[in-house]
């Protein structure tokens, strides 16, 4: 059967991570998107050729498997009308320009419902519509900063704060305009109704940390017990030949813990006897100094299977090609690879998300610029002549 989105159209302004694997994601759950990317610039800023072959980058082809490309000058009038034209037979319209681009192009909210009542239309932005910092440039790496995040990604071992090493701030955001999107798509099934929706990067990247991040910075009366915060728990630990990660969160796995350790005695301590106890940062410093020793004292394929014997969340620390082998990884076959008839063998995960009925799919295609220009054209009634002609006026690729 066809995925749970099939029949839904989506037409794509967006470029980057924010809006694209948004988008894919859709796309895997059986949207139909079309891509609109600029030319003069090469199309999309991830088309560089950064682990690249052939006009494919791994950035690319990782947030616009399975969309069709079409390359359109929008500052031309008869660019602009072309995804006019395609906005009215579709479904959702998602960019993410800086506030006010979209609206001197000729494409807002307003003028695009016009022509299509029932649009679902998504608008993503680093800060929102408005704002002292609307008008500033932003890449993920700011709104790490700018939400706690990097200040609190500390390693007391090492202390002083680092970025998340990927785009956290840029995925989330992915995350939650696509899931903003079905519910929007489901309320429209209700209501008949379209709407639109702002999904800051700001916004979206806190709510995303917050759960665990601000913990601390949640409960606001005076009578609120003291705590520890996730990343001060969060510990990379030695091991006599390297490192492993584990995790103690319940009573359970803390005594289960200290006996894969050898210190059985420790569990009748009163200091380490209870959650309670251990949200004392003295007890909780005590502790972690007696286990960081034992630790020191074992390798890693000693520990490690009396830890899983014991029931406390464990594993070795995997490099990007040791994860690729790993027997968990491989049994859910996670991994793909499939073969692009111009950038080579391409290796990807696949959707996540398994649905029963209406599996979605991994479309293993991923588009050079302009690609579909003729065929989407020719579904706007865009005859042959009037596709030369817009091709020799550089209104399309």
């Amino acid at each position: 059967m066809a995925g749970p989105l099939e029949g839904i159209r989506i037409v794509d302004l967006t470029q980057v991570v924010s809006g694209p694997l948004a988008t894919m994601l859709l796309a895997d759950q059986g949207a139909e998107v079309v891509k609109v990317e600029p030319l003069g610039v090469g199309g999309d800023v991830t088309r560089l050729p950064s682990f690249a072959k052939a006009g494919i980058s791994s950035l690319f082809v990782n947030n616009n498997r399975g969309k069709r490309s079409l390359a359109v000058d929008l500052t031309k009038e008869e660019g602009k009308q072309i995804v006019i034209d395609l906005v009215e037979q579709s479904d959702v319209f998602i960019q993410n320009f800086r506030p006010g681009a979209i609206e001197r192009l000729g494409l807002s909210y307003d003028e695009l419902k016009a022509v299509n009542p029932k649009l679902i239309y998504c608008s993503i932005s680093g800060f929102g519509p408005d704002g002292p910092y609307s008008d500033r440039p932003v890449l993920d790496p700011v709104i790490q900063g700018l939400t706690g995040m990097v200040s609190r990604q500390l390693n007391p071992q090492i202390p002083f704060p680092d970025l998340v090493r990927n785009l956290v701030a840029d995925k989330s955001t992915a995350f939650t305009s696509a899931q903003a999107i079905t519910a929007a798509l489901f309320s429209r099934e209700r209501t008949g109704e379209g709407q639109f929706l702002q999904i800051p990067m700001l916004d979206s990247c806190l709510y995303f940390f917050w759960v665990d991040g601000m913990m601390d910075l949640t409960m606001l009366d005076e009578d609120v017990s003291p705590g520890i915060t996730l990343a001060k728990v969060y510990n990379i630990t030695n091991t006599s030949d390297g490192q492993l990660i584990y995790f103690a969160a319940t009573d359970k796995q803390r005594f289960g813990l200290l006996r894969a350790l050898g210190r059985d005695e420790l569990c009748e301590d009163e200091r380490f006897s209870s959650l309670a106890a251990i949200s004392n940062p003295e007890n909780f410093a005590a502790l972690g100094e007696v286990v960081a020793k034992e630790f020191e004292k074992v390798t890693n394929d000693e520990i490690i299977p009396k830890l899983i014997e014991h029931q406390v969340p464990c594993g070795p620390i995997l490099t990007g090609e040791e994860t690729l082998e790993d027997p968990q990884v491989l049994h859910n076959e996670v991994l793909r690879i499939w073969e692009h008839p111009e950038a080579g063998k391409i290796r990807q995960p696949v959707p996540a998300a398994r649905f029963s009925d209406t599996p979605a799919e991994m479309r293993e295609s991923a588009a050079l610029l302009g690609q579909h220009n003729d065929e989407i054209l020719g579904e706007l009634n865009r005859d042959e002549e009037t596709v030369e002609r817009l091709r020799a006026e550089e209104v399309i690729l």
